[in-house]
């Protein structure tokens, strides 16, 4: 697929409104509303894709669309659908989560502007029910720096994952070819940062980030990603605006941010909770 007509469909999920103060941040809040970041007049702040990286994502693409199909990792079969609906949503996670060092920054008297911006210390990224790879390979194509130990049961697409991996030549990845209440049976499984902590029921291993996206049983599935957020870490989730109030009930200890609406999409967000302890 050509980089330049994927750049030009994941554009709407790689700009944000720039907050009213730099120093501005996302507040909690115990009533949680579905809105947009304040924004300071027009300006805006756009993410800006490597053609590395847009290269990964086509390559992606195509093994995606060879593997699926021998295994069902996607209902999604259109290229373009397939850019928008996964990889969108999946950056547009990454945006927010990772801030880019390269953002263009869009006036209407000086047009774009190139800054730079720090990134925070690269954390440790568990996605739980990877599935097709999704958000966590695109997290990783975006933030090379993380660590990532992607978590999927089904073996078939362990392997789907692990040729992903070699083919893009992805490094400090990992696959964890089992359910996330069995991680931390396996020390294998653990990421390098966190070899040697003690390990066990009531103190498993953790990430900084642990994400959720479109995994069956919700209900259960969520309260074990939860286990597995380190103290002051982010429990990220990509779901539908239907399933707010069930993520705050199941997951009472963690400050939620208010959700995000995902671009082109009229019924999904990106939820995000830090845990208080």
């Amino acid at each position: 697929m050509d980089t330049r007509h994927i750049a030009d469909l994941l554009q709407p999920f790689l700009a944000a409104p720039v907050p009213a103060t730099a120093s501005e941040e996302l507040s909690f809040r115990a009533g949680l509303s579905l809105r947009e970041p304040a924004l300071s007049g027009s300006r805006r702040e756009t993410a800006v894709l490597s053609e590395t990286q847009l290269q990964n994502i086509s390559m992606y693409i195509d093994i995606l669309l060879r593997w699926n199909e021998r295994i069902n990792l996607t209902a999604v079969r259109q290229p373009e659908h397939i850019v928008t609906r996964h990889f969108g949503e999946s950056l547009f996670a990454a945006y927010h989560l990772f801030p880019d060092p390269r953002v263009r920054t869009d006036t209407p008297a000086a047009g774009p502007q190139y800054e730079r911006s720090e990134r925070l210390p690269a954390p440790s990224v568990l996605d739980i029910g990877s599935g097709a790879g999704f958000p966590g390979l695109p997290l990783k194509i975006w933030a090379p720096e993380i660590h990532l130990t992607l978590i999927e049961s089904n073996h078939k697409k362990a392997t789907f994952l692990r040729e992903v991996i070699r083919a893009l030549t992805l490094t400090d990845v990992d696959v964890f070819p089992g359910r996330a209440e069995n991680f931390v049976a396996d020390a294998d499984a653990i990421p390098p940062d966190l070899a040697g902590k003690h390990i066990s029921k009531p103190s498993p291993p953790s990430g900084n980030v642990v994400t959720l996206r479109a995994v069956e049983r919700f209900d259960s599935a969520l309260p074990v990603a939860a286990r597995l957020v380190s103290p002051g870490g982010r429990l990220v989730l990509l779901i539908g605006q239907s399933q707010i109030s069930r993520a705050l009930a199941l997951a009472p200890d963690f400050r939620w941010q208010d959700p995000l609406p995902i671009p082109l999409s009229s019924a999904r967000v990106l939820l995000v909770g830090v845990r208080s302890f």
